[in-house]
């Protein structure tokens, strides 16, 4: 599959590595193409992995069967502005980012809550993308290799439609995390659950001191 990753941090970075491990024709956005190659991190990560394409937004979004957004949640609406929306008509967009405020540090604060989610805004914004909203809820690192947390964990997807639900499930299969994992919580409202739960998360890691953990969701009679 033609997938784009849209931010080139340790997440999108992540991201697009692991994708291309399995087989992906990836293409990875940035603003700023020529900037981004003369970073030191972005450059040394492009020489591991030659096969990743760096595009422009709009260009890796043209590119793209399937859209992984990646940018940081502050950012996510005006990146996916660049792209477009004629160019996300229609398509599958896998949205991964929080709308964190780190203003104060850790733990942060999220800009919208209770009433809204970044990911519902995006849907709004993009009536014609096939929003769903998943893998926010684990580190970059167990979002690609669930494995590293031992045992059974979850993971949840939200969205409108059913089809783009399945997309985004058959990519979380090939990360490796079971079918059983996976939990349906129905339409986009649901991403405000799954992002208000970053304040678990953090409050969690400093307690725990790492991020390589999850939470499993276990049902009576399982």
């Amino acid at each position: 599959m033609k997938i784009a990753v849209l931010g080139t941090g340790m997440v999108g970075r992540a991201l697009a590595g692991r994708l291309a491990e399995l087989g992906h024709d990836v293409s990875i956005g940035t603003r700023d193409v020529a900037d981004t190659q003369r970073s030191a991190d972005y450059s040394a990560w492009q020489e591991q992995h030659p096969a990743v394409s760096l595009r422009t937004f709009r260009d890796a979004g043209e590119a793209g069967e399937l859209i992984l957004n990646a940018v940081a949640g502050a950012h996510a609406l005006a990146a996916l502005e660049t792209v477009g929306a004629a160019v996300l008509s229609g398509k599958v967009l896998l949205d991964l980012a929080i709308p964190l405020d780190l203003s104060a540090g850790l733990p942060p604060m999220l800009t919208t809550a209770n009433t809204d989610s970044l990911g519902e805004q995006i849907q709004a914004a993009f009536p014609d993308t096939l929003v769903v909203k998943s893998l926010h809820t684990v580190y970059y690192e167990v979002m690609i290799d669930p494995a590293r947390v031992p045992g059974e964990h979850s993971i949840f997807v939200a969205g409108n439609d059913p089809s783009a639900k399945n997309v985004v499930t058959g990519i979380l299969e090939q990360f490796g995390w079971p079918a059983g994992s996976i939990i349906d919580l129905g339409d986009i409202t649901a991403a405000r659950a799954t992002e208000m739960y970053s304040r678990l998360f953090f409050a969690l890691y400093d307690r725990l001191g790492t991020f390589d953990f999850n939470i499993a969701v276990v049902r009576a009679g399982a």
